[in-house]
This record gives C-alpha cells, sequence and structure tokens, in this order.
C-alpha cells in the first residue's frame, strides 16, 4: 500500500497549476485546455480558496446560459475542498474520492500546499501495485528467482 508522499514523487510533472479567485474563468479555461488539467486550485495567497473542475463550469455556467468571458472563478468554483496529508494511502484517497465524487485531492503538510492527486494519479499507482503482486506471485509459482 502505497503513500500519497510516494505517488507525488512519482509524478513526472508535480507542478499545481493555480488560478486566483478573482481571475476571469476564461482564463481558467485557457489553462485547464493548455495543461490538459482537470481542474486548477484556487489559491489565494498560499491558502486554498477553492478549487475549479471541468465540471463546475459546465453545470454553473454552460448549462445556465452564463458567459466564461463575463464570469470570475469565484463564482463557480468549489469553495470546499477535502485535502489530505502526504501519509494517506491510496486507499484512504479512493474512498475519499468514491464517498465525495471527487476527482482531485490537494496535499497539504504542516498547513501547506505541497501537491495535487488526481483519480488518475491513484488509478495508475494501483495498477503498478497490482501488476508488482503478479509478478511476485507468478516468481513464486514457477520457481524464479527475481
Amino acid at each position: 500500500m502505497q503513500t500519497v508522499a510516494h505517488i507525488l514523487r512519482s509524478k513526472p510533472d508535480q507542478t499545481v497549476y493555480r488560478i486566483a479567485p478573482t481571475a476571469p474563468l476564461l482564463d481558467a479555461l485557457k489553462m485547464l485546455a493548455d495543461k490538459s488539467l482537470g481542474a486548477l486550485l484556487v489559491m489565494q495567497g498560499e491558502q486554498i480558496a477553492g478549487i475549479l473542475s471541468e465540471r463546475d463550469y459546465t453545470r454553473k455556467v454552460e448549462l445556465l446560459g452564463r458567459s466564461a468571458r463575463d464570469t470570475l472563478v469565484k463564482d463557480i468554483m468549489t469553495a470546499t475542498v477535502i485535502c489530505i496529508g502526504p501519509e494517506h494511502s491510496n486507499e484512504q484517497c479512493m474512498a475519499l474520492m468514491t464517498e465525495h465524487r471527487l476527482r482531485h485531492l490537494p496535499v497539504i503538510e504542516d498547513g501547506k500546499l505541497i501537491g495535487l492527486i488526481s483519480i488518475g494519479d491513484l488509478v495508475k499507482d494501483i495498477i503498478s501495485e497490482q501488476q508488482f503482486t503478479i509478478q511476485q506471485l507468478e516468481h513464486y509459482i514457477y520457481g524464479i528467482r527475481a
């Protein structure tokens, strides 16, 4: 069972993309598209003010007939953000994501943002663990030394 700290270290790009709550939504959408992201952390200085996801945009702008040009990030972001620590396991994160229908979890250590993990990061890690277990079992069954 891997920890979030391990998952963060294994990510090729550990950049946490962020945007200010007063930024125009159109700027956020451009960043999401340019960086191929599903969500951005909304930061007020060093504090998390919220999270903005593609889901927020589709449900709170597009379906309501609003304009991305005339809407600020703070008007549609999700203000309640569930965070985790680097000591959490991948299973604990999956349980949180499933229970709260989340796709992203900010990682906080000593009150400071240190990373962001996605459901994709967790799935990749779980698959890697399973492949390792399968390899070990095959070595055991067939008597192959690692």
